[in-house]
């Protein structure tokens, strides 16, 4: 059993602030109070403990009450990514055996579901108590997260009290924590990465500055305050930070401690330019089945590993599966998911006590990981491997390139030769691209068309959506 997360850090830190949105904060007291009301209102309106509540709402204060609130109620929260169509948002109510739909607005969401209930709805319901448990079960299911459907149908990921309270543990023993940590959060609250965050705060006892979606001035400048500690982003957010500083000319102070990126393998020139700023990147990796993070760079190796995702945390375990020297990356530990619901449930995410990734990556010889890529991502052209990141890598060295996506085309002659999107910071033309992968990597590595856009496809953490580029292939044949 652990205690109630949330009880327990108000009985250790009442008045540490908690929460900053916007221009209000909140101490861990002041939160648990709102948190006790919207519960108590949640309960009049019939919503038990082992209920299952899906929330959509965009990441603000009310939402994070709202969580907090769905689980001192002891029900298991299904968040529902904002940016899904609703085809998609349906099939994950009715796979996930929704009991109710909480919104953050009825105008806002069209959505409809037989129990649909709003945030606004809730503040005009009279409170109703009962009696909050002083102690929760370990494998009891706080989230369910689906996975973003690369390869199919989503699948609904159980995350346990156990998975959530570990992985911050091992994460706390990697960073350490101090009493004025700050995690500065522009990652979506439904996503893995954001949920994390909130889960580190009650634990570890420290403030959350919220933001409702990620723009980089707005970043830099609270970085630039003093008042940020760390952060969580990904490659591509992680570069437009810099793209800042560089237009700037400034660098970050000494308060900040740490960027950790996740979302995939960030190029070396990202890392390399991050460290003329005084940004100290601790590259990541971690999947919803592994509740956030299971390896980090720590950051004594952050220029020594410079590229590495760093060695698996305290209570995770990590292998290459395979004879060869980059294989699937499999997973071992406490912050690994049980199981999935709905039409994944049956089955086993575990083989003989091993998470399977379909991730590609190497183990150095001191024992860290290097994350190569999606096995799903992976083009064979002539009968050799190649990983689309590298490809990628390599083209962001560019100076006219902003961001790069790889995919592989259907080729008579190869079977699959890759292709190139890019987005550009100047103007630079396809030749001129071509000429200088030259000098970067062997040919059959080289991109044989490139498309230039105003953008890429990304999803709401922004991880970059290969599929959508490959069906852009598709359709150009």
């Amino acid at each position: 059993m652990y205690p109630n997360l949330l009880v327990k850090r108000v009985s250790l830190t009442p008045n540490r602030i908690a929460l900053r949105f916007n221009e209000k904060a909140w101490t861990f007291e002041q939160l648990s109070d709102e948190v006790d009301e919207f519960a108590e209102k949640l309960y009049t309106k019939g919503i038990k403990f082992g209920m299952r509540i899906a929330i959509l709402a965009s990441s603000d204060a009310q939402l994070v009450i709202a969580i907090h609130g769905c689980i001192q109620l002891g029900c298991e929260l299904v968040m529902l990514n904002e940016r899904l169509t609703e085809e998609e948002l349906r099939y994950q109510l009715l796979d996930s055996n929704a009991d109710y739909l909480l919104v953050d607005s009825v105008e806002k969401r069209s959505l409809t579901f037989p129990n649909r209930l709003s945030f606004e709805l809730l503040n005009l319901v009279e409170r109703t108590t009962f009696e909050v448990e002083k102690e929760w079960p370990k494998n009891r299911t706080i989230t369910i997260m689906y996975t973003s459907g690369t390869t199919g149908h989503p699948k609904g990921v159980r995350q346990s009290l156990e998975n959530h309270v570990m992985n911050a543990t091992g994460s706390a023993l990697n960073l350490g924590v101090q009493p004025n940590d700050c995690w500065l959060c522009t990652v979506p609250l439904f996503h893995i990465s954001g949920f994390s965050i909130l889960m580190r705060s009650v634990l570890y006892g420290m403030t959350v500055n919220l933001h409702t979606k990620f723009d980089a001035e707005k970043a830099v400048e609270e970085i630039m305050s003093g008042t940020v500690t760390r952060m969580s982003v990904v490659a591509v957010t992680l570069e437009r930070m810099i793209s800042v500083l560089e237009e700037r000319n400034i660098s970050f102070p000494n308060t900040f401690q740490s960027m950790l990126v996740g979302g995939g393998p960030v190029p070396l020139n990202y890392l390399e330019r991050a460290i003329q700023r005084n940004i100290p990147v601790l590259q990541t990796y971690g999947m919803t089945e592994t509740a956030s993070q299971t390896t980090t760079l720590s950051s004594e190796d952050a220029i020594r590993k410079l590229g590495s995702a760093g060695k698996p945390l305290f209570f995770a375990d990590v292998r290459i599966n395979g004879a060869e020297k980059i294989g699937e990356i499999c997973i071992k530990g406490p912050h690994v998911t049980m199981g999935y619901v709905g039409a994944a449930e049956l089955k086993n995410p575990l083989v003989d006590g091993w998470l399977h990734t379909g991730d590609m990556g190497y183990i150095d010889e001191e024992g860290y990981l290097f994350v190569v890529d999606r096995r799903s991502d992976l083009i064979i052209s002539g009968g050799e491997n190649i990983y689309p990141a590298e490809v990628e890598q390599a083209l962001v060295k560019h100076s006219a390139v902003k961001e790069a996506g790889v995919v592989g085309k259907q080729d008579d002659k190869w079977g699959q030769v890759p292709v190139a999107f890019i987005v550009l910071k100047e103007e630079v033309s396809e030749e001129a691209l071509k000429a200088f992968m030259k000098t970067e990597m062997a040919s059959y590595k080289q991109p044989v068309i490139y498309y230039f856009m105003e953008q890429l496809p990304r999803n709401a953490s922004n991880k970059l959506m290969r599929r959508e580029l490959f069906k852009y292939v598709q359709e150009m044949k």
